[in-house]
């Protein structure tokens, strides 16, 4: 009975999974994203205007430095006239424009794209951008999407309206046209949508576009708001970002199932040279001694590579140390530009300091290149009783959500600031005080936390590298404050001496009848310190230094002076000549600075931009520190 029981119920359960097997359908990528429209950050109407404008714009951005044009973007935001919370989103750029096929293919199907299996650097990695701000437009207004390529002065313009076909991930062009265009070459793309704009939020268009401007000093851009309101964005530098080139990836990182897949598709016929030609940095000689490390024989093929040995070989690279891959796939901003752009678009706060910014040598993230940008603003205009303001920005592209959940946001949390000059409750947290700091991470891979882009994963070895970034910023600035207030202190000390000394000496030589004695030796034991006072001008298209020594002490003093110096061949009216120029370093030997004495040192710079040299880093050698002011104590090796 019980046997025939569960016979009776066995075919009783057949109807009901072929039933449920006939609910069961594949759905495409276009499709999903379509109704989980909040994972590619279209969860709000302020945000979902913001994302359609950063998408096209990044693509913008990267179709001309590819094509090594500098980029020229006009952002226009309008109303729809007679509809509430629409807009009309047009972005334009002076790219190289594309080619009529692939223009369906680029704006209407989800997941295509160039970059996805490329390892270098790009604002784009999925191929799901512009495609998703076309499939949310159609969701919300049902309006197409309207486009404009050229890419020549020879051809002509094409014109397309399309849909996305989200059941099928494919666009469905509705309307095509040749058109006049003056334009010589470019794109442009006209989307309709639904959503809100705000001015007055961090989290906003104008933000987006001037942190944009931020970080891309070669870029121009004009922003014209639903209200008529256009503000533009001038290029500080006209060079191009240098180019990146594509590379294999590196074995530090590297995953089981990824191994796995690439000893599936290689071309190669022996392991020794699949894990040559496969991966960055693996010579035909580590390639071997991996092959050995692992017991794999170096004539094994790689389709025969089974589940235990890949284990193995994962284990032979983690005991063979490896060069970092090469970073010419990755295109950092550089100190300079950093420093330039942070100047030109801070003026109107007038900060009192800009902590020289540092582009940290590349790390290996995942498998990945990477490489932190930091610096500090200090002070001026900035409010110095709330939180500092950070600006985060990762392959050039301003993160403006998810401030919380970034890993650049937990580096700044993690570091002592009490130690540089700003309060911090606890030595954890934000810090509170007037700066700004600056934080870009330019990666082949960006390990976001999602598809949207906003946050950077919380990987402990990008964590502790963005951590030291800022250590170097904080000490600048630790020196700079320190330099401050040792100035300011001695200035009022002197003042004081130099004001009530004389008056002193005045009642009291006309009390005993004598004459007023000589106050310069008692200023100088009162005093004693070396007081060094730099200034800094730009005249003439030059950088004018010069260096005053006061020697308010009792004894003569001999010391070295040395200016870190990395302008070598700008370098002109050096006075007096110094003992040594050159390896970063200017140097003068003082041989005999007598009490009450001063001395001067000056040069000049030239060939250079306003912004490229705006400080003076000065050190003493062979001279107690407890002397010195106005520089720092020298411990290190020319």
């Amino acid at each position: 009975m019980k046997v025939q029981s569960q016979l009776v119920q066995s075919l009783q359960s057949r109807p009901i999974a072929e039933e449920l097997a006939k609910k069961q359908k594949e759905i495409s990528i276009a499709e999903f994203f379509e109704r989980n429209k909040h994972i590619l950050g279209y969860d709000s109407p302020n945000r979902a205007l913001l994302t359609t404008v950063k998408e096209a714009v990044d693509n913008a951005l990267d179709a001309c430095e590819e094509a090594g044009i500098l980029p020229e973007i006009l952002v226009t935001i309008e109303n729809v006239k007679g509809a509430k919370d629409e807009f009309i989103v047009i972005v334009e750029d002076n790219g190289p424009g594309i080619v009529k096929k692939q223009i369906p293919k680029i704006f209407g199907k989800l997941l295509y794209g160039s970059r996805f299996n490329t390892l270098r650097q790009s604002r784009g990695q999925q191929g799901i951008g512009i495609s998703g701000a076309v499939m949310y437009a159609q969701m919300t207004t049902g309006k197409p999407t309207k486009i404009l390529s050229k890419i020549d002065d020879d051809h002509p313009a094409y014109y397309l309206e399309l849909r996305l076909n989200t059941k099928k991930n494919v666009a469905v062009t509705l309307k095509e046209d040749i058109v006049i265009w003056d334009k010589p070459q470019g794109t442009r793309i006209q989307l309709e949508l639904k959503g809100k704009y705000a001015r007055e939020r961090k989290q906003s268009i104008f933000e987006y576009i001037r942190r944009t401007s931020l970080v891309n000093p070669h870029v121009k851009i004009q922003l014209t708001e639903p209200d008529g309101t256009v503000t533009n964005y001038d290029q500080v530098t006209f060079l191009l970002p240098k180019p990146t080139l594509e590379i294999k990836p590196h074995p530090d990182g590297l995953e089981l199932g990824t191994l796995l897949n690439l000893s599936k598709y290689t071309d190669a016929y022996k392991m020794t040279s699949f894990l040559v030609n496969e991966f960055s940095r693996v010579t035909t000689m580590t390639a071997r001694k991996l092959c050995e490390l692992a017991n794999i024989p170096g004539n094994l093929k790689p389709k025969k590579l089974s589940l235990d040995q890949a284990k193995a070989l994962l284990a032979a690279f983690d005991q063979i140390k490896l060069m970092a891959p090469p970073t010419d796939c990755l295109s950092p901003i550089g100190e300079t530009l950093i420093k330039k752009s942070l100047k030109h678009e801070l003026e109107g706060l007038k900060p009192e300091y800009f902590a020289p910014p540092i582009t940290r040598e590349p790390i290996v993230v995942a498998g990945n290149p990477a490489q932190v940008e930091a610096g500090i603003v200090f002070g001026g205009e900035l409010s110095g009783d709330q939180q500092v303001d950070i600006l985060r920005f990762a392959n050039k592209v301003p993160l403006l959500y998810q401030q919380g959940a970034c890993v650049i946001t937990h580096a700044i949390e993690n570091v002592d600031w009490r130690k540089y000059g700003m309060e911090q409750r606890g030595g954890k947290g934000i810090p509170i005080g007037p700066a700004i700091v600056f934080i870009n991470v330019s990666s082949t891979n960006v390990p976001f936390t999602s598809e949207s882009k906003d946050a950077i994963m919380d990987m402990e070895i990008l964590r502790k590298d963005i951590e030291n970034a800022l250590r170097f910023c904080g000490r600048k600035l630790r020196t700079h404050l320190n330099k401050k207030a040792q100035r300011n202190k001695i200035k009022e000390k002197f003042e004081i001496v130099q004001k009530v000394l004389p008056k002193l000496a005045e009642r009291a030589s006309a009390v005993v009848n004598k004459p007023v004695p000589e106050l310069r030796p008692v200023i100088a034991k009162i005093m004693d310190i070396v007081f060094i006072e730099d200034s800094l001008r730009f005249e003439d298209g030059r950088h004018k230094v010069e260096i005053v020594i006061n020697n308010y002490t009792t004894s003569p003093k001999k010391f070295r002076i040395l200016v870190e110096m990395h302008f070598k061949d700008n370098l002109d009216n050096i006075t007096p000549t110094p003992q040594k120029v050159g390896n970063g370093w200017l140097v003068w030997d003082l041989k005999n600075l007598a009490p009450l004495e001063k001395t001067v040192f000056s040069f000049e710079l030239n060939g250079l931009d306003k912004d490229s040299y705006d400080g003076n880093d000065i050190y003493i050698d062979g001279l107690n520190a407890i002397y010195i002011v106005g520089a720092e104590p020298w411990h290190g090796v020319e």
